[in-house]
This record gives structure tokens, sequence and C-alpha cells, in this order.
């Protein structure tokens, strides 16, 4: 059986800031030069890896270099890694949106693609006739629309803005219905980028099994871009870690997911600096911020039974009211549990100088094992005074306690790996 898509060695370069080489002159010579004299693209020889969080210095870069993979009919494959390494590109190279600078891509059969919100759409026209028009462009014939618009719209659960123009949707109606065409084209090739994150968990759920469906029951191809690890481990068979335009890893979901946590886990020894030069002129700012029992010691395991106390301290000019957040976040930056002074209509007053603030957990623990973060923010009105991405971090794992004469899911020691600092 032939594979339903191959990547041979497919590069993509972009010149930053200008839309092919910049210059009319500098087209016709590359024109000239490759596609008359048959030379070598001089183009080709510059560029840089494609890494955002460095500054570079060339012009051009490899939005993907060398991707070299197949996919075979009936895959549910997964596509991760960092903003910026180039799961998009590849898509839209599959879909056509663009061409590949060197190599080849074949795909064989009808491929339907969902990369952007309200892709195809036209917000002028209503969503019935948007069915009509996006089914077209995918391929559907009328009468194939027409067939099949009751299952479209039931699906997307759009049913009573139907005839209203696409441009009043909101991001999550425009995504509804733009999937629920893609998913009923019946398409050899499913193509969805990170597009479902902006619908609710509800249609979430109700996309994913229809992708199952559409793998599992006709043996259709999916090519699924997400940074919802979970999503990935329900959906994909196997899946590709692309970083910095080249592919990392090609294999089984469970040990890419894996690769993919540990390159991207929280640097537990990270030190932050609440007293640094630029936060001291703030006017309101957190001064320090650590995690105890209920009783205020600081241990190395809690048990699942155990009442955590968050403790601020925070500094100001003036004394004012003030709301604070704590939310907690596992490695794919899925919150798991969040506080809020406002929800139980707690402003706190904070005084000229350092003011300490606790907050005790009134529940008992009961999140999942694995490694998860903090951040802390300080709000006024609606004004964020001071924000802290990854405060602290700790670390959850399983524990049997034998001779206890119980072990339920529940069992569960926190190891808190937490950073305390003294302001001098």
């Amino acid at each position: 059986m032939s594979a339903a898509i191959e990547f041979n060695n497919v590069s993509k370069q972009y010149r930053l800031g200008l839309v092919s080489t910049g210059t009319l002159s500098h087209d016709l010579q590359r024109f000239w030069a490759v596609n008359i004299r048959g030379k070598e693209d001089p183009y080709l020889k510059i560029g840089e890896e494609n890494d955002r969080a460095t500054k570079g210095n060339s012009e051009y870069v490899w939005a993907l270099r060398d991707i070299d993979f197949k996919v075979e009919q009936g895959d549910v494959v997964g596509i991760i890694g960092k903003n910026g390494a180039g799961k998009s590109t590849l898509l839209k190279l599959l879909s056509k949106v663009t061409a590949p600078t060197l190599g080849t891509i074949c795909a064989r059969g009808r491929i339907a693609s969902l990369l952007e919100v309200g892709t195809g759409f036209h917000p002028e026209m209503t969503g019935r006739e948007n069915i009509y028009l996006n089914g077209a462009i995918m391929g559907m014939t009328k009468s194939e629309i027409k067939r099949k618009l009751d299952e479209i719209v039931d699906f997307s659960g759009c049913e009573r803005y139907l005839d209203t123009p696409v441009k009043r949707y909101s991001s999550g109606m425009t995504v509804r219905l733009g999937f629920a065409v893609a998913a009923h084209l019946d398409p050899e090739i499913l193509v969805v980028d990170e597009v479902l994150a902006v619908g609710d968990a509800e249609f979430q759920k109700k996309a994913i099994g229809k992708m199952q469906d559409i793998s599992q029951g006709t043996g259709r191809t999916v090519l699924f871009v997400s940074h919802n690890m979970a999503s990935i481990g329900t959906l994909c068979k196997s899946c590709v870690i692309l970083e910095n335009g080249r592919v990392k890893f090609i294999g089984e979901t469970e040990p890419a997911i894996e690769l993919y946590r540990q390159s991207n886990a929280v640097d537990l020894d990270r030190v932050f600096d609440f007293d640094s030069e630029e936060r001291r002129k703030m006017r309101v700012r957190f001064s320090d911020f650590f995690i105890t029992d209920e009783h205020g010691m600081v241990k190395d395991a809690y048990f699942f039974e155990d009442k955590l106390k968050f403790t601020f301290k925070v500094k100001s000019e003036d004394a004012m009211s003030v709301a604070m957040r704590i939310a907690v976040f596992d490695v794919n930056e899925v919150r798991v549990m969040a506080f809020d002074s406002a929800d139980v209509g707690s402003f706190l007053k904070i005084e000229r100088g350092e003011t300490t603030i606790e907050v005790n957990m009134l529940d008992q623990l009961n999140i999942k094992p694995g490694i998860y973060k903090v951040n802390i923010s300080l709000r006024q009105g609606t004004t964020v005074m001071d924000h802290i991405v990854g405060v602290a971090t700790f670390d959850i794992a399983e524990r049997d306690f034998f001779g206890s004469g119980r072990f339920s899911a529940y069992d569960m020691a926190i190891s808190l790996k937490h950073h305390q600092w003294t302001i001098k």
C-alpha cells in the first residue's frame, strides 16, 4: 500500500519582512538564473535556522529544513512542537496554500484543511451561504452539500444563526462551522491546525470524536496540530516533533509526548529575582512568595489530605485595595486549579510598605501525578499591577502507603520544589 502523504526533503525559506526577494531586479535575476540558465538558486545558499528567540545575522530563514517522512493511509499523526517550530508552515505546504522552496510533497486523495479560524469564509455572507461556498472550495458538489447540510448544521450547533452574516459570529462559532464543513467533506486527508483550541470543551470533544470516526471508521488520514497533549494522546497513533524547522523525532505517540514534555519542562532550579532593578520601579509588586502546609511548615512531601498555605509578600508605595489570583498549570499549560480573592468577595487591603498575605487551601489536594507550576497575579480593579509566571513549581508523584491499611488513587505524595527568597 502506498503512503497517503510523502514529504521528500522538503524545505521552505522566507525573507524576513519582505515578500519574495524584496525587489523586482532580484526577482528577475533569480528567475533568469534558475529558470532560463538552469543554475542553482543563489538564495538557497544563504539563510539561518528558524529560531524565533534569537537575533540572527541573515534576512533569510528556513521555516522548514529537510523534512522527510511518510504518513500511511488511515493513520492519525500528531504534529507537535513549540510556537514557531514550523507546524503550521508544514500544513500550509501540504494544503498548497504555499509551495515548498525545495523538495516535493505527494498527497494521494482529496484534502480538507482547517488551518485558521474562518478559513474560506466571507464575513458578509450568512452561515448557510458560507457552507455552500466553503464546500465548493473544498471540492464538494452542490447536491452533495445539500444532502449533508442538516448534518453539518447539527454538528456545528449554530442552527439559530445559520442565516446571520458570519461577521456577527464569535471566533468559536466560526471555527465550529468551519470544522463541520471540513469534517463532512469525507476527505481522504483531513488537516487540522490548532484552531480547535478556540472552541469550548464540548465542541473539542465532538471534534476529536469526529476525527476518530473519520480515521477508524473510514480509513481516512488525519494530520493534527495541537499543544494539548491530552488530545494528542487520545487521538494520534504516532507523532512528529518539529524543532526550529527540523524533524526532531518521529515515532509512537507516548514516547513523543514524553520527549516533548521533557524539552518543555519547567526548570526547577530557575531563580526568580523579586528585587530586580526593573521590579523596584513598580508602584506595587510581589516581593516574596512561598508554599507551606496549613501550620506554616515547609516540607519535602505533602500527602493528599494536607491543605496547603500560599504566602505572599507585597510591596506598595500607597495603601490600596487589591485582588490576588493563584493559578496552577500542568506541563501542557492546562490550568488544573485557580484561586481568586475576588471570587469570594475578598478585596485585600494592603498598606504602604510591605504587607504579608496568607491564603489557606481549604480543600484536599486532588490532582494527578506530574509537574505543575504556579502563576500569581495582583490587580487593582481591572488593571493588572503585577503578574509572575512560574513563581513556584512542584512535582506530584504516586506513593503506595504500605501498612496503612488502605490505598487509593488519591494516595499521593507531593514533593514541593519551590523557590524562597528573603528580601534584604
